[in-house]
């Protein structure tokens, strides 16, 4: 029996996992091969697009629309592009990410925030857009997965609870025994990376927050990386009432500004005033649908995966051109 064995042909371990041809597969041919033919050499061509989605502004912070190619360049690491495109985009569809903080500090806000989302959402979204929600305090959930129907989205912005991650003890004085914190930059991380970096097109994520995070795992520049590589345009809608914060004092302003400005969004603040959040809402809203998008081949081809600085400028009289400030190339491995 070992010598027989020991004759059998080895097969790969792929083999075994082969199913048997289907019955109504046609009939294999027993007839000699064909000689080889000489290998031709193929090659890869490798296209690698950048689109860059930004807003332009005049003097008076209104948007200006109109823009042609000839009114616009763009550099890469300070290299002037040569431009494949240039639209005005207001027809595209949208992907929107809604963040809800829904920590501690947000008690005295939250019900104002859902009412606005709701409304927003009911007037933004198009036929061919779709959007999601997500809360965040000591946990990050999926309240809402996309969806085009604005009364799923404000049913799941309206299910939202404050959770400060405090259990009750046995004693008069509440004692913590469960983890505390505000999640933020793991918030933007996985939103990024786990959702908009699925989808194609016009990309936005819209966060209600007082910019404060406690306990992520992930560092801010993390978030803003996985932002950049997702092509999603961060809104920051600041809502804090900055008296509020004790001895401590407040901290978040700096941060919601970097994740806003890294990735071509900016930070509405709004203190805790309830007709600031709907005009903060409807500034966002005329954003999204007055923005440009050009498309270029960059000059630079290694595919290697770096971070490359993008800069767009418009001629005209101070007008003002909100961008991101850079992206990441491909890499050779994807």
């Amino acid at each position: 029996m070992a010598a027989l064995l020991l004759a059998l042909p080895i097969l790969p371990a792929a083999g075994w996992a082969q199913l048997a041809p289907s019955p109504d597969a046609p009939p294999v041919s027993n007839a000699p091969a064909a000689p080889e033919e000489e290998s031709v050499a193929t090659f890869r061509v490798n296209v690698n697009l950048v689109n860059v989605f930004f807003t332009v502004k005049g003097k008076d912070g209104q948007l200006v629309p109109h823009m042609t190619m000839g009114d616009c360049t763009v550099s890469e690491d300070k290299e002037p592009q040569k431009l494949k495109s240039f639209v005005a985009e207001n027809d595209q569809p949208l992907t929107l990410g809604i963040l809800l903080d829904t920590s501690y500090s947000q008690s005295r806000v939250l019900q104002m925030e859902q009412d606005a989302g709701g409304q927003f959402l009911s007037r933004v979204l198009r036929k061919k857009d779709e959007a999601f929600v997500v809360s965040f305090d000591v946990n990050v959930d999926l309240l809402q997965d996309y969806t085009n129907s604005p009364r799923l989205l404000s049913r799941a912005l309206d299910s939202a609870k404050i959770n400060a991650g405090v259990s009750m003890g046995s004693g008069p004085v509440p004692s913590s025994t469960g983890p505390r914190g505000t999640l933020l930059y793991d918030a933007v991380y996985q939103a990024s990376s786990e959702k908009l970096n699925q989808e194609t097109g016009r990309k936005a994520m819209i966060i209600l927050t007082d910019g404060e995070d406690q306990g992520s795992q992930h560092k801010i520049n993390d978030a803003v990386a996985a932002a950049q590589k997702s092509n999603a345009i961060i809104y920051v809608i600041l809502l804090a009432d900055v008296h509020s914060y004790g001895a401590f004092g407040y901290s978040g302003y700096s941060a919601a500004k970097k994740l806003a400005e890294e990735t071509g969004g900016r930070v509405i603040d709004v203190g805790n005033n309830g007709n600031k959040l709907q005009a903060a809402f409807e500034q966002i809203e005329d954003e999204l649908r007055t923005q440009y998008v050009v498309t270029y081949t960059p000059s630079n081809t290694k595919l290697d995966g770096t971070y490359r600085h993008l800069a767009v400028e418009c001629r005209g009289d101070g007008l003002k051109v909100q961008v991101r400030k850079g992206y990441y190339a491909a890499s050779a491995e994807n």
